[in-house]
C-alpha cells in the first residue's frame, strides 16, 4: 500500500493487519458486528480495533470487546514522537494490566509493517467462563455466515455488507440473470437453504416482486442497489458458471 503524502485513514490500517494474522493461519474479516477485525482459527478469535491513536476511548472500547473473546489487540499508526512520551508508556502499562494487546502498523513506500508491542495475555478459565457468551456466539454466526470478506475494517459511514445483505444479494444476482425464480430453483442454485423463503417473504431491502406463488423476481430498486456491490455480484456470478 502505498500513500504517498496522504493523511493515513483508519480504514488504511486493515489490510496490514489482516495480512499480519493471514500469514499466522487466521481467516480475517473486516466489521463484524461492530467489531473491526476479526480473526478466528479453529476454537481461537482474536478482535482488533484500530484507531489512529493510542487513547483512552479505545481502550475502553477494547476492554468491551473482552466481553465477547479471550484476545484482543489494538492496532495503530507507528508515530516515533509519540513512543518517546510518558504517556505512551503509562498507557502501556494500563494495557498490560487490561491483558489488552498492542499492534503498531508502519508504512514506507508501498510496503506496509505491523509489529506487536504488547502481548495480549489470554483470561483464565476461570474469567472465560464469564464472557458474555450470546455475544460472542453473535459474532462468531456472523462470521462463520459470511462468505468472504467484502468489508474493509475501519471504514465508517459506509453500508456494512452483513452475511443476510449477502444472502440478499445472492438471490437478487440470479433473479437479475434469470428473471421469475422460484424459491426452489434458488436453493437449487445455491441460495441459503434457511433463509431464502425468509428473506424474499420480509423483502426488507425492497428488492424483490412477488409474481405468484414461491415465485419472485427482482424490483427496479434491487436492479440498481447492485451496482453498490459489483465485487459481490461478480463473486456470485462466478460462482454459478464454476
Amino acid at each position: 500500500m502505498n500513500l504517498g503524502n496522504k493523511a493515513i485513514k483508519e480504514s488504511d490500517l486493515y489490510d496490514p493487519v489482516k495480512e499480519y494474522f493471514t500469514k499466522m493461519g487466521f481467516l480475517v474479516k473486516g466489521e463484524v458486528k461492530d467489531c473491526d477485525v476479526v480473526a478466528v482459527k479453529d476454537e481461537l478469535m482474536i478482535v482488533t480495533e484500530m484507531k489512529l491513536a493510542l487513547n483512552l476511548d479505545v481502550i475502553l472500547q477494547a476492554s468491551i470487546r473482552q466481553r465477547i473473546t479471550d484476545i484482543v489487540y489494538i492496532a495503530v499508526p507507528k508515530k516515533m514522537r509519540v513512543i518517546k512520551t510518558k504517556r505512551f508508556k503509562n498507557s502501556c502499562y494500563l494495557l498490560r494490566r487490561l491483558e489488552i494487546g498492542l499492534l503498531f502498523v508502519s508504512f514506507k513506500g508501498k510496503y506496509s509493517f505491523v509489529e506487536e508491542v504488547v502481548k495480549p495475555n489470554a483470561y483464565s478459565r476461570e474469567m472465560s467462563k464469564r464472557l458474555a457468551n450470546k455475544k460472542r456466539k453473535s459474532v462468531l454466526k456472523e462470521f462463520n455466515e459470511r462468505y468472504g470478506d467484502f468489508n474493509k475494517g475501519g471504514i465508517t459511514g459506509e453500508t456494512v455488507i452483513t452475511a443476510y445483505r449477502e444472502k440478499a444479494i445472492h438471490i437478487a444476482t440470479l433473479l437479475k440473470k434469470h428473471g421469475h425464480l422460484s424459491i426452489k430453483q434458488l436453493k437449487e442454485f445455491g441460495t441459503d437453504s434457511k433463509k431464502t423463503s425468509i428473506i424474499l417473504q420480509h423483502n426488507h431491502y425492497g428488492w424483490f416482486n412477488r409474481v405468484s406463488r414461491g415465485t419472485y423476481e427482482l424490483t427496479q430498486k434491487g436492479m440498481n442497489s447492485l451496482l453498490q456491490y459489483g465485487k459481490l455480484v461478480n463473486y456470485y456470478e462466478n460462482l454459478e458458471e464454476d
